[in-house]
């Protein structure tokens, strides 16, 4: 019997444990799953007979250790900042590892050693990154076939409340790691458009959007995420004048997020004493320089932001909790921790509701070849999934079931590669595109001659 090691039982491990759990029997292997909080890994498991809950540490390094030995893969849905630690405990173990996480600096390093090993490293397996990377990858395989040459490459991820269903005045719902949403864009972001690399500081991400129409959705705004220029290489896209990676939000949501950023509230490094005791209005009258002027917190902040006193997003920073005389209750110490702990609340999906994924690509296709002319050509393509009310959610199934689907792929031996990789080579995403799109995971594709190709 083989035995698989699930490392994180949050948000987006719901459809990842039960894709595994139901087919333990057929492939005779074992499921444990190990979360600090040991309850919320005994909800998923349940009574199955071939899973078990257990306490995880990760900082306890004979904790993880002794884990990952026991175990023939582990899948690690920790936060980004364990990758590296799972990752070479396993290289060292001779432990396959799955994540959905992005594959940092550090882990690709880790290539050389896991090869002599015969380990193999696969990150970036969820949603996004992860489906959006093995569809892209298969239309660029498809264009290539076609003597096609890609000029211009744009891609969009997004995980929203279902179109129709926001309940909130920010029109989000927090599906997935709350830390990773309100740390995004910490590392700023770097994209290639019209052929000028463009570099974006963190304090300018959210600045810089745009909208972007979504068949079947209607208009939402985007801003750059990440370093697109990687993907440019990955891909093998020398050709291209534009590669931009995109997040969509519903529009202002960008200019709120910017408004909580410049007031530092998204910082994880400082350390505020007694922070469980004190409010949020405690925490944001910190972050306040003490010579901004105003007859009360409201208007000091709209003064030092330089916004409306009156307008949306301050409504939207009233709503949200910042004034707020209520102690934060909060375990962590940082800016960052006391909002994880508020807009988990505050912006969780509410009892019936649905959540909703888009992924979007948008290529400009040349085919140089004149014995046969054609025409330029913008392919598109949409993925929207909807979540079921009280049940799985579109977030939890487009995130676990690609790295389960790789997981069966692994252990039956039908996936043999080595090393660090993400799912850009067709042994990979062949097979899982398939079983997907057979789970009713799947893009619709439309193709126009055009002449150019707007972002």
């Amino acid at each position: 019997m083989k035995h698989i090691l699930v490392l994180g039982a949050g948000k987006s491990s719901p459809s990842l444990i039960r894709y595994l759990l139901d087919q333990a029997a057929e492939n005779d292997w074992f499921v444990t799953v190990g979360d600090y909080n040991q309850e919320a890994a005994v909800e998923r498991v349940g009574d199955h007979p071939q899973g078990t809950a257990i306490f995880f540490d990760v900082t306890d390094p004979s904790m993880h250790e002794h884990q990952v030995k026991n175990a023939d893969l582990v899948v690690n849905f920790l936060a980004p900042r364990f990758q590296h630690q799972v990752a070479i405990e396993c290289v060292q173990q001779g432990v396959h590892m799955v994540s959905a996480s992005y594959r940092s600096k550090r882990i690709r390093e880790l290539d050389v050693m896991a090869k002599r090993e015969g380990v193999l490293i696969l990150n970036e397996m969820g949603l996004d990154p992860g489906i959006d990377l093995m569809s892209a990858a298969e239309i660029i395989q498809r264009v290539r076939k076609d003597n096609g040459i890609i000029k211009k490459f744009v891609s969009y991820g997004s995980g929203l409340p279902a179109n129709g269903e926001e309940s909130n005045p920010m029109k989000y719902v927090i599906t997935w790691n709350p830390f990773n949403v309100i740390t995004a864009g910490i590392n700023g972001a770097q994209y290639l458009e019209d052929g000028m690399i463009k570099i974006l500081p963190y304090h300018q991400v959210f600045r810089q959007t745009w909208p972007v129409d979504v068949d079947g959705v209607g208009t939402l705004e985007a801003y750059p995420n990440r370093d697109s220029l990687a993907y440019k290489d990955q891909f093998g896209l020398v050709h291209a004048q534009t590669m931009i990676r995109g997040t969509l939000r519903n529009p202002t949501y960008a200019e709120t997020w910017q408004a909580i950023l410049n007031l530092g509230l998204t910082n994880d490094e400082l350390t505020i004493p007694a922070l469980h005791d004190r409010s949020m209005k405690d925490i944001v009258e910190m972050c306040l320089p003490a010579h901004v002027n105003g007859a009360d917190i409201r208007s000091r902040v709209a003064n030092y932001l330089r916004i409306n006193p009156t307008g949306y997003t301050m409504e939207k920073l009233e709503w949200v909790g910042l004034f707020s005389d209520e102690k934060c209750g909060c375990t962590g110490n940082s800016p960052a921790d006391a909002m994880v702990h508020l807009l988990s609340r505050k912006l969780a999906l509410p009892k019936g509701g649905r959540d909703m994924v888009i992924l979007v690509h948008k290529m400009l296709v040349d085919f140089p070849d004149t014995m046969n002319p054609r025409p330029t050509e913008k392919i598109i393509s949409t993925l929207v999934l909807y979540g079921d009310p009280n049940g799985e959610t579109a977030m939890s199934k487009t995130v676990g079931l690609p790295v389960a689907i790789a997981v069966k792929m692994i252990l039956t031996d039908k996936l043999k590669m080595t090393g660090s990789q993400i799912p850009v080579h067709p042994a990979i995403y062949k097979p899982i595109l398939k079983e997907l799109a057979e789970m009713g995971i799947q893009f619709v594709e439309r193709t126009e001659a055009v002449e150019e190709l707007k972002k």
